[in-house]
């Protein structure tokens, strides 16, 4: 055979051309499955890229998405990528919450821990840490020290979500100016713009999926990014550097979380996967904090009747305060908040981001030692405030000063605030010059964590407005009590436009997911600012407080316009904020919602039940009651005329015997609801 010198050439140059193949490009993969087989993780590394899928009973919940990193100064860290080794353990463990939705809480699933390392270049290797439960799915990246990557400069994640069905989604947009107050956006899944989480969606057929994170310790918080079709990149929120996380090796990221339910109820209740991928308390004993409703000076800001700055209508001064303690002593409530005590409100305090603030000074009209000592005379405590107006550089400055004030005077709680636009957190570097932070970056992560621990070292519980979101972190620090990262009722005060009948029912299905939210219901005047109107019957203002969990509870209205709605009120006064067990009756996202709950100082149980603009009629067994045992229902309800636009105080207040075996028949009218307490005969 004659040589064919153009055929050895075209040989050559099909040769160097074709991509270059490492042993890395191999196949592998490894998988895990949840303790009852109901999901299984796989991790699959094909050319030399990491995916992992999530399957749920043999079907495909989450198709094949990446995992890896986009460094400074060193490129993506995702390619050339091999499993050097993997291993497979379980848990199931029962641990108790100092307060909850729930006493105890169970720990159950299966771990993959597998390593993954380049073997191209300087070979940097990371650590990727599946935790399945039957509910749910956590994940995080683990890097180990290591000569090669000291100093892990953060450009993103390159991190996916590819959702494998069609279906809906409940969402507020992430990188916008006003945090996480948004009304919940109700779109299909490939709709989706770059949302903040908890992100929730339904498949259209029926499964229920919620994207979230937890333990998030100096990180930046994740966002979801819409790539295309229904795939998402997570996205981490920006910085005032040219990264958006900077960490020294070894460390742990955020974990990323995937509740996956067949129900919207059970999405509520699985929530637990959450606070199981936090760490344990960190703190020892904290029995110094007590789950408590409170009073304050509050709504009249919002209704325009007393200001937050000194002046004729000031309303932080010392009759005032005394007054609001009166009224929480006669009626049984804890605490009184008392805002727009300090110095440093007068003015534009939110366009002078707060500088002039001192959150150790009172205004001449509030004797803080005197209110202080006329509530420990009256068995009252104070409920703190510090409004940062989003300088939160200023904040730590004072910090010290501020706490040890409040721990001096017996004040153990503490709102603090951080009203600024996204991306308007203020602090100052080495050299005093003025920088802006997101509030939900690296940063200010770093900050909340002070924040916290500082408090903690003082016996301080805090409750943060305007914060970072909640992933599980009350697990680690339980004095991080509540916080707010939602609409609030304020926005029924004065919101355009306000919050609508069906907010409450997206928020527990959304928001709630997360962990506690101060909402600050009990609005029973049902009026806000001018002629605005709370979206609501007062039913439902008193369904909220079983319906809507936190460990402390704002009874939000004037004190007058509770002693106007006496018969309403006693619910109000009763219903407990500790539970000793959570249970989802039924609910749909948006739509309605029924809770029952037990409280954990007693054997009473508590129902709350809201529903959206359309009224409806609900059949509620009442098996959650003891088996054997009598109990006297309670009943606030809707009346037969009841409509939150047309006759929002039609209330129906009823007592019956009922027990374990009996069925309950509810009517909610429109943006209506019902509360029950269940008291055991004796």
């Amino acid at each position: 055979m004659a040589f064919d010198a153009r055929r050895l050439w075209m040989a050559i140059v099909a040769l160097l051309t074709l991509p270059w193949v490492t042993p890395a490009a191999a196949q592998q993969s490894v998988s895990v499955e949840s303790p009852d087989k109901i999901l299984s993780v796989t991790l699959v590394i094909d050319g030399g890229i990491a995916h992992y899928r999530v399957d749920r009973k043999g079907a495909p919940v989450i198709a094949p998405s990446r995992l890896g990193f986009m460094l400074k100064g060193g490129g993506k860290l995702e390619r050339g990528m091999k499993i050097i080794a993997h291993a497979t353990r379980s848990l199931d463990e029962r641990w108790e919450q100092p307060w909850g939705e729930s006493r105890f809480v169970r720990n159950n699933f299966t771990e993959l821990r597998a390593t993954l390392g380049e073997q191209i270049k300087s070979k940097r290797r990371f650590d990727i840490v599946f935790r399945v439960y039957d509910d749910g799915v956590g994940f995080r990246y683990e890097f180990p020290d290591q000569p090669q990557l000291k100093d892990v400069i953060i450009e993103d994640e390159l991190t996916e979500f590819t959702v494998a069905r069609p279906g809906t989604a409940w969402w507020i947009p992430a990188g916008e100016w006003n945090r996480y107050e948004y009304l919940y956006n109700r779109t299909a899944i490939a709709e989706v713009g770059t949302a903040h989480t908890p992100i929730t969606m339904r498949t259209e057929d029926g499964l229920h999926l919620a994207f979230h994170e937890a333990a998030l310790v100096d990180y930046s918080s994740m966002w979801l990014r819409h790539v295309e079709g229904q795939r998402f990149r997570a996205q981490l929120s920006p910085s005032s550097q040219a990264w958006k996380v900077r960490r020294t090796t070894p460390f742990p990221t955020p974990w990323r979380t995937i509740q996956i339910t067949d129900s919207a109820a059970a999405l509520y209740q699985s929530s637990n996967l959450i606070l199981n991928l936090n760490e344990p308390n960190k703190l020892g004993d904290v029995s110094w904090f007590r789950p408590h409703k409170y009073v304050g000076i509050w709504w009249a800001m919002h209704l325009a009747q007393a200001s937050w700055e000194s002046g004729p209508n000031h309303g932080a001064t010392t009759d005032n305060a005394k007054c609001h303690i009166d009224f929480a002593a006669k009626y049984g409530f804890r605490g009184v908040l008392i805002e727009g005590w300090n110095v440093g409100w007068n003015g534009n305090w939110i366009g002078d981001s707060g500088r002039n603030f001192d959150f150790a000074k009172a205004y001449p009209d509030f004797d803080i030692e005197a209110v202080a000592a006329y509530a420990r005379k009256k068995g009252v405590r104070i409920v703190g405030h510090h409004e940062t107006a989003g300088n939160a550089g200023l904040y730590e400055a004072q910090l010290d000063r501020a706490l040890d004030l409040y721990h001096r005077l017996g004040i153990d709680s503490i709102k603090t605030g951080y009203v600024a636009d996204a991306g308007g957190v203020l602090r100052t570097d080495e050299e005093g010059r003025e920088i802006w932070e997101w509030h939900d970056g690296q940063f200010m992560t770093r900050h909340h964590q002070k924040v916290i621990e500082a408090a903690a070292s003082r016996h301080i519980a805090i409750n943060t407005h305007e914060p970072v979101k909640d992933t599980g972190l009350r697990r680690t620090y339980p004095n991080w009590v509540s916080r707010e990262g939602a609409r609030g009722m304020e926005y029924a005060a004065w919101g355009s436009p306000p919050n609508p009948p069906e907010h409450e029912a997206n928020l527990v299905f959304t928001r709630m997911l997360s962990g506690p939210m101060d909402y600050t219901p009990g609005v029973l005047s049902l009026q806000g600012k001018g002629d605005n109107r709370v979206a609501s019957t007062i039913a439902k203002q008193l369904a909220l407080y079983v319906v809507l969990y936190s460990p402390i509870q704002m009874a939000a209205d004037l004190p007058e316009n509770y002693e106007k709605h006496m018969d309403a009120f006693q619910f109000i006064r009763d219903v407990p904020v500790d539970w000793e067990e959570t249970r989802v009756l039924n609910g749909e996202v948006g739509d309605f919602v029924t809770f029952a709950r037990k409280d954990r100082n007693s054997r009473d149980w508590y129902l709350g039940a809201v529903t959206d603009e359309t009224a409806r009629d609900m059949r509620v067994p009442l098996d959650f009651l003891e088996k054997g045992r009598r109990y006297r229902a309670q009943i606030y309800r809707d009346g037969a005329g009841a409509d939150w636009k047309n006759s929002p105080f039609d209330l129906a207040i009823e007592s019956r015997t009922v027990s374990a075996t009996d069925t309950l028949d509810l009517h909610l009218a429109a943006g209506g609801g019902a509360a029950i307490r269940f008291t055991p005969v004796k």
